[in-house]
């Protein structure tokens, strides 16, 4: 999937919890809303708030349900309640495991590769296609930054690492801010960027002014790139 010269950069707002940062993502012009239902992050919704948030969300805006090392039943009991319309799976999950996890509930999704030093553009490429061999719900990558635990970092990764030929089809997180939103479209050119802690007053809760000011940059460099 080549990237054409029109092509403008989608943006996803992760780790959402207020009612006013939901609106304030949504009239910046995010193109998709993270949802967190890891109980251990300091993001984490419950289904039921999740629920009153997805509520709120017009058409043509995907929302993303983050979720770590789920199980089926768990998965299905928190998607009847609070419909995302994408999976991120954000774990230790295998890509049998994924697969079966996202048939359960009929929805496309992502998976999440934590990348480190020790690997190279070779292992990028051999994990896209282990898991879109496995399943015809696969979406694509989202590249985040291995640290301990799990859930996003908030540090920047080896950009170098991601193959050019896979780069179009990622998501690309980890370490995003107002500040290397620029570099980060302009050298890797992926297909989307997913940032949470990069736009908080604190964990949990946004800023909609940071918000605001980093969907600019991606746009003001998709416009420097020739997109639209």
């Amino acid at each position: 999937m080549p990237r054409t010269m029109s092509h403008r950069t989608r943006i996803k707002i992760c780790g959402l919890t207020r009612e006013q940062d939901v609106h304030a993502a949504i009239a910046a012009g995010a193109d998709a809303l993270g949802f967190v239902f890891y109980p251990k992050s300091p993001r984490y919704v419950t289904p039921q708030h999740a629920a009153r948030l997805l509520a709120m969300v017009p058409p043509f805006i995907t929302t993303v349900g983050l979720f770590v090392n789920a199980e089926p039943q768990q998965l299905a009991d928190i998607v009847a309640e609070a419909p995302v319309s994408l999976l991120q799976f954000h774990g230790d999950e295998t890509a049998e495991h994924s697969a079966a996890l996202a048939q359960c509930v009929n929805r496309p999704f992502i998976q999440a590769m934590r990348v480190g030093t020790a690997h190279v553009p070779a292992d990028l490429l051999e994990y896209a296609q282990r898991y879109r061999s496995g399943s015809r719900l696969f979406a694509g990558l989202l590249l985040d930054t291995l640290v301990e635990g799990y859930g996003g970092s908030g540090k920047v990764f080896d950009w170098s690492l991601i193959p050019k030929e896979l780069a179009p089809q990622v998501v690309l997180s980890g370490g995003l801010s107002v500040h290397n939103a620029t570099d980060a479209v302009t050298c890797v050119g992926p297909f989307a960027v997913d940032i949470s802690s990069g736009v908080e007053q604190q964990k949990g809760i946004k800023d909609a002014a940071k918000i605001r000011a980093f969907i600019d940059a991606v746009r003001q460099a998709d416009a420097a790139n020739g997109g639209l």
